[in-house]
């Protein structure tokens, strides 16, 4: 498949549109949902998830240089001129190809979904805007939970409570529900809390979450699952320690942190499933057991990249962004 995505990627590059049919011609065989781009995404359901992350980049990529190039050639276009022009002015100073950089936000989502996917993860997704159900009641919170009060949560609605869900656990409760074990999923997306940084409200950040659920999953599989992510993502000597913590959706709960400098930073939050939430999906928490764990991407971005300073990454500085090209 990276052979066709390749040749696909050449042909666009070196193709020239000159007139509205040639235009339409493009925009049916790469943009309509005929395309041999939406042949592509439906391939891509079929080859190993170990190579799903590489594939689905360049997927995607391929959607976006496609994309560009209808938007540019249509402007092109309607402006009376053609793509192809034999006349060019060499008094004029020359054009600069000032290319972007993935943000380093996308970069290290990229690189932990990755990770996992060598291990046999697959990616899900699910709704922002969610029930209060698969958000709190089925996750174990208690009612009187900080977590349920308007100045922690988004409320988009009251009786029934509709919110903006404040964790990615909102898409396991449903794959629960939906599947039956095995499951080996994480789960990356945007998260939304009335957390405070200076003077304004910051309403939304990345997380990814895991889960594993099937029979006789064990402590001992989660932490191996983690200590494979820490070697991966900061180096093979990196140290890692389990600290108890509590969760309300896990139990026994853990945090981990990792060698960091002079001393321990925690990066995740981690546990087995309780057998609470399990019952409350359907499944038999006698027969099955699972783990979860959850990081936030900005928080990992900020330790491999060594950036001091949260509100850098929405800024859209320039000077800030231009300095992730070819980054890892």
């Amino acid at each position: 498949m990276l052979d066709l995505i390749n040749n696909y990627k050449k042909e666009i590059d070196k193709l020239q549109i000159n007139n509205a049919s040639e235009l339409e011609d493009f925009r049916v065989k790469f943009i309509s949902k005929k395309s041999v781009i939406n042949d592509l995404f439906k391939k891509f359901k079929t080859i190993p998830p170990k190579e799903k992350g590489e594939i689905g980049i360049k997927i995607n990529v391929l959607k976006t240089i496609a994309k560009n190039k209808l938007n540019e050639a249509s402007c092109q276009l309607k402006k009376g001129t053609v793509l192809k022009n034999d006349f060019e002015d060499f008094s004029l100073p020359p054009r600069t190809e000032d290319l972007g950089s993935i943000h380093p936000i996308r970069k290290i989502k990229n690189k932990i979904i990755s990770i996992f996917s060598e291990i046999g993860f697959s990616i899900e997704d699910g709704p922002e805007i969610e029930k209060d159900w698969y958000n709190f009641t089925a996750l174990n919170f208690p009612e009187n939970h900080p977590a349920r009060e308007m100045q922690d949560t988004f409320f988009v609605e009251r009786d029934p409570d509709i919110v903006l869900r404040t964790h990615t656990s909102n898409v396991q409760i449903r794959l629960m529900e939906e599947k039956k074990p095995p499951l080996r999923v994480i789960i990356p997306g945007k998260v939304y809390r009335n957390e405070t940084v200076s003077s304004k409200s910051h309403c939304f950040f990345h997380q990814v979450e895991g889960l594993f659920v099937n029979e006789g999953v064990s402590f001992k599989d989660l932490k191996d699952t983690l200590y494979y992510f820490a070697k991966e993502m900061f180096g093979k000597k990196t140290k890692v320690r389990f600290r108890p913590s509590y969760f309300p959706f896990t139990e026994p709960s853990a945090e981990m942190d990792i060698s960091w400098k002079s001393g321990w930073l925690e990066i995740l939050g981690s546990g087995m499933v309780d057998p609470n939430v399990l019952e409350n999906c359907g499944l038999d928490s006698k027969k099955y057991s699972g783990f979860a764990f959850g990081m936030g991407i900005e928080r990992i971005a900020m330790l491999k990249y060594q950036i001091d300073d949260l509100r850098l990454f929405s800024q859209n500085d320039i000077r800030f962004l231009k300095q992730f090209r070819g980054a890892n």
